[in-house]
């Protein structure tokens, strides 16, 4: 039973501190320069948008109003089979720059951008969802760091406006992953990507199918054709968050199952004689925090039935069952439309795990989610 628990704690402690422990430890020690500079390339911001009449005219009106060349700046919105008013409120933008292109059938957001791209005439594509207000100068932060030639995909800082509720611990974990991603950017690429705020040069964009992830896809691709992938936080965006936990939940789902499918398609980059550091950094980042949750029943088990046999298991089960009571705790102040810092964080971090169990339960009976759904705030 010590071999249980020291097995699974090792596994927690690495993926939630160790990696993060190691990857500030080499930004540090072999620090890896980006050579941003004033660059302006020509820039396509693509959204797709699926029944996103009550916001997609103050997308437009963010992108329009960028601090950012007129005649270097075009925008496309695409319509996927939209049964609101979408496609007519973004015809009506009254901006030369806004091209609005309808997907029918519905199809799902990667086949939306794969119609996109052949219209696009930037040099750089710049992804955006429809409910992504960017700060405005988002896109020369993003640009700037394509002066280096090494770099080949960029994301920006997504900030929360709203983090009640749920938003909370969300926000909470993304302080987390932007720690991480300044990190890994100090001494190569970044492993993972905010959706929202990515730019790619558009020689480097890959059409993709219908069920893949782009946000995924597209960086590990990158990767693979020896391009660097940065994180520049000073290209902001702004989001409201996810104001429930089941909407969290499912959402996470969603991503973790795509994925699977993507670490599975691109195992190759889990060789270490050919990609090197990057190999550890995407089976610590994503491989194994998607896996940890297998690790905390046998760890917290393990604890209970340890406790006389030490002080340091008896602890690990009193902790163990104080972030259950905290999460419970959660959940009860969410139900009362709450939110506490204190049960909002533990909540969250149950939320995610269950989420990741469940994605690779559905992984593992070959499902595949293909038709993309807006993330509502």
């Amino acid at each position: 039973m010590e071999y249980v628990f020291w097995i699974s704690f090792g596994v927690v402690l690495y993926a939630y501190v160790g990696y993060a422990a190691l990857a500030i430890g080499f930004g540090r020690l072999f620090t890896r320069d980006v050579g941003r500079g004033t660059y302006e390339p020509t820039v396509s911001i693509l959204t797709a948008a699926r029944n996103e009449a009550t916001r997609i005219a103050a997308t437009i009106e963010n992108k329009v109003r960028l601090d950012y060349p007129r005649d270097k700046l075009q925008i496309i919105v695409v319509s996927d089979a939209s049964t609101d008013d979408t496609d007519r409120i973004a015809r009506a933008a009254g901006d030369d720059r806004v091209m609005v292109l309808r997907q029918e059938p519905q199809r799902g957001k990667t086949a939306a951008l794969n119609l996109a791209v052949p219209r696009a005439t930037g040099e750089v594509l710049v992804f955006a969802d429809a409910n992504s207000i960017y700060g405005a100068d988002a896109i020369r932060m993003l640009v700037r760091n394509f002066q280096d030639p090494q770099v080949g995909y960029v994301t920006g800082r997504l900030i929360y406006g709203d983090v009640a509720g749920a938003g909370l611990g969300c926000s909470l974990y993304m302080t987390y992953e932007d720690m991480l991603r300044r990190a890994e950017t100090n001494f190569g690429s970044i492993v993972g990507v905010n959706g929202g705020i990515d730019a790619v040069r558009k020689s480097l964009y890959v059409s993709m199918r219908d069920e893949q992830l782009p946000d995924f896809v597209l960086p590990l691709d990158v990767v693979r054709r020896g391009y660097r992938v940065v994180y520049e936080p000073a290209a902001l965006l702004r989001e409201d968050s996810l104001t429930t936990s089941g909407a969290e939940y499912r959402m996470r789902v969603r991503v973790a199952l795509r994925a699977w499918w993507t670490l599975a398609e691109m195992r190759e980059l889990f060789d270490v004689r050919r990609y090197g550091l990057f190999s550890i950094q995407l089976f610590s980042h994503k491989a194994l925090r998607y896996l940890a949750f297998a690790a905390l029943p046998p760890l917290y088990l393990s604890a209970a039935t340890l406790q006389s046999a030490g002080w340091f298991y008896r602890a690990s089960f009193l902790a163990g069952s104080a972030l259950l009571l905290l999460a419970a705790a959660g959940h009860v102040v969410e139900r009362l439309g709450r939110s506490n810092r204190i049960v909002s964080l533990p909540y969250y971090f149950v939320v995610i795990n269950a989420a990741a169990a469940h994605a690779l339960v559905s992984f593992l009976r070959g499902r595949r989610q293909t038709v993309w759904t807006p993330r509502l705030g």
